[in-house]
């Protein structure tokens, strides 16, 4: 959750380190430090807030140096401070330590070194975790590395860590488990990174650190081994990534930025799968998987948050084309019980990042019970993407924005392109559909765009709204996840409370809510729930709520209904959500903007959640 960069070679690196920290704050913002050495020895600077007050607090101050590392987090322990900021030192200052994870029995490791005499500054488990290495690394003998390494041995929990020791100024040492650490290789300089977005501006040539690894760079030279001391060969990946990907681009928000990036990220979660016009429909990462896929009995799809989202999206999907039964799980509720998976089963992993750990524990819970499983992610290499047996990428390009939206988008799309191969390959699914459906998808960033033209409507709709404080979203069939998608949404940017709801569950509670200060976003599309959908809102209209409606271009007998509407185009209605979630995405972020949130960075927020 939180963002780690490092840097060991011949170029300054608390700029560097700074300008990666940047780009890392939608992991997290509550404080952020840096850790460098010269000739005063190995120096910690941190302050509480974002990146920019610890740019303050650098200023003035002698901060040259050819290796640094720097933390911007999220908290888990302790609250944000200055003092519970990141990096820590250990005891005897002869390290420096930054992390993302939780060591879950720092408690113990604590006690035991209270005992020693230690004394702790912060409340984090970070600044036990340095403590331990290095009161290993002057008991024990050996090396830091030995001395890393056994230490990692005997910790529970995840972790990604960089070191700092004050001895030797040519020497970073990390490690992970559970969380993610990117290593850039240059000439005769190393990055390390929570993801390849502060690398990219440097070097195209990562290396994805896996579970139990340590790695050493000392004197120019890089080695990576296990926690048993085993020496292994990593492998270099070029990163795909160009720079101007991570930039803003003129707009005033990465979220607004990735909202309209929306008809090319759908256009490229297709790009070389779909050719409507050869009814061809190609999934290369489910090559050797789609009989299995095909002949599945039961698929359960696991997510969190948006991705659950999508995943409900999927579970209609699926079962209508491909007609096998779909169950859809939080990932955090799924592995914290005893679910009923057989051989056989598939499931499938939905995450933006790759890295969420609720998902990656409940994959390998599945795994250990038989079942095969199918990864949707959108970042190459991620763990979730390692962790797999087939799978296939979004490519909706980094989304820096913490609140997700063209993630949704691409997930959805990747999702129907999987159950259009399944249906097609058992045969339960008509070739004249098939085509239709293909060509549809191909037609959809052309529409997803003629929404996009919509913005400013959209805007002063927003306007008229700032000063609610709950609103109610209502969808039928496959725009149900759309209305939770779009209540979180707002939740999650302007804080205000919202609640989704089936449409035809609202007269069982939600209903009692209803009066003239409660706003009501209703998805009431020309589709084979239209009819019932207008009569939700009749029976909103007469408890004198206020109706935003998400119309099918042409519709004229609701505008006279409702109190405002937005249209949208006709879209064939397996495939609604793609077009029917934008401009929620945009009401919400207006209303944001409009209450003066911090839209990309909102308050106890993270974009990657990697840590329970």
């Amino acid at each position: 959750m939180c963002g780690i960069v490092a840097y060991v070679g011949h170029r300054e690196a608390c700029p560097l380190v700074i300008k990666g920290l940047k780009r890392l704050e939608y992991r997290g913002y509550d404080s952020a430090g840096v850790a460098l050495m010269n000739g005063d020895g190995l120096r910690v600077y941190k302050k509480k807030g974002k990146v920019v007050a610890l740019e303050q607090e650098l200023a003035g101050k002698d901060v040259h140096s050819t290796i640094g590392m720097g933390h911007t987090r999220w908290a888990t322990h302790g609250e944000p401070n200055d003092i519970n900021a990141h990096p820590h030192y250990s005891f005897h200052r002869k390290l420096a330590i930054i992390h993302n994870g939780i060591i879950e029995n720092y408690a113990a490791i604590k006690q035991a070194l209270l005992k020693k005499g230690h004394t702790f500054t912060s409340e984090t488990d970070t600044e036990v975790l340095g403590q331990f290495i290095e009161d290993i690394w002057e008991n024990n003998g050996g090396t830091l590395e030995d001395a890393v390494r056994l230490a990692l041995q005997e910790v529970v929990g995840a972790y990604a860590i960089v070191i700092m020791n004050e001895a030797d100024p040519t020497q970073l040492i990390a490690a992970r488990k559970g969380s993610p650490l990117v290593i850039g290789v240059g000439e005769g300089e190393y990055f390390l990174a929570s993801d390849a977005t502060p690398i990219v501006e440097y070097t195209k040539d990562v290396i994805y650190l896996n579970d139990y690894e340590i790695a050493v760079v000392k004197n120019g030279e890089l080695t990576v081994v296990t926690l048993d001391n085993a020496t292994t060969t990593p492998y270099v990946h070029k990163v795909e990534l160009e720079l101007e990907a991570i930039e803003k681009g003129g707009f005033d928000h990465f979220m607004l930025k990735e909202i309209f990036e929306q008809p090319r990220s759908i256009a490229d979660s297709m790009r070389g799968r779909v050719q409507a016009d050869e009814g061809m429909l190609q999934l290369g990462g489910l090559r050797d998987y789609l009989d299995k896929l095909a002949k599945s009995k039961r698929i359960v799809i696991i997510g969190c948050g948006t991705s659950w989202h999508a995943g409900l999206v999927a579970e209609y999907i699926f079962e209508e084309l491909a007609r096998i039964p779909v169950e859809v799980e939080y990932a955090s509720e799924f592995r914290y019980r005893n679910p009923i998976i057989k051989e056989g089963d598939i499931v499938i992993a939905i995450s933006q990042s790759g890295e969420t750990a609720d998902t990656l524990a409940a994959i390998e819970l599945a795994k250990s019970k038989g079942a095969t499983i199918f990864g949707v992610c959108n970042v190459v290499g991620s763990s979730i993407a390692r962790a797999t047996d087939a799978g296939a990428y979004t490519h909706a390009g980094p989304e820096i924005g913490v609140a997700s939206t063209k993630a949704f988008t691409a997930q959805v799309t990747v999702l129907t392109l999987m159950a259009l191969a399944a249906a097609k390959r058992k045969g339960t699914i008509s070739d004249s559909l098939f085509r239709q459906l293909l060509a549809e998808l191909e037609s959809i960033p052309a529409k997803v765009e003629r929404v996009l033209q919509a913005a400013d409507k959209i805007k002063e709709i927003a306007y008229i709204f700032t000063y609610a404080r709950n609103f109610i979203y209502l969808g039928r069939g496959l725009n149900f996840p759309v209305a939770l998608e779009g209540a979180l949404k707002l939740k999650e940017i302007s804080y205000i409370h919202a609640e989704g709801y089936p449409a035809a569950e609202m007269k069982h509670g939600p209903i009692a809510l209803i009066d003239e200060d409660m706003p009501v976003v209703v998805i009431a599309t020309k589709d084979s729930s239209y009819e019932k959908v207008v009569s939700n809102i009749q029976e909103v209209k007469a408890r004198k709520g206020r109706v935003i409606a998400i119309t099918t271009e042409g519709d004229t007998h609701l505008p006279g209904m409702v109190d405002f509407t937005i249209e949208i185009p006709k879209v064939h209605e397996m495939l609604m959500p793609l077009v029917s979630v934008v401009p929620l995405q945009l009401l919400a972020y207006d209303i944001a903007v409009m209450r003066g949130r911090n839209v990309d960075q909102p308050r106890n927020l993270a974009k990657s959640v990697t840590v329970e």
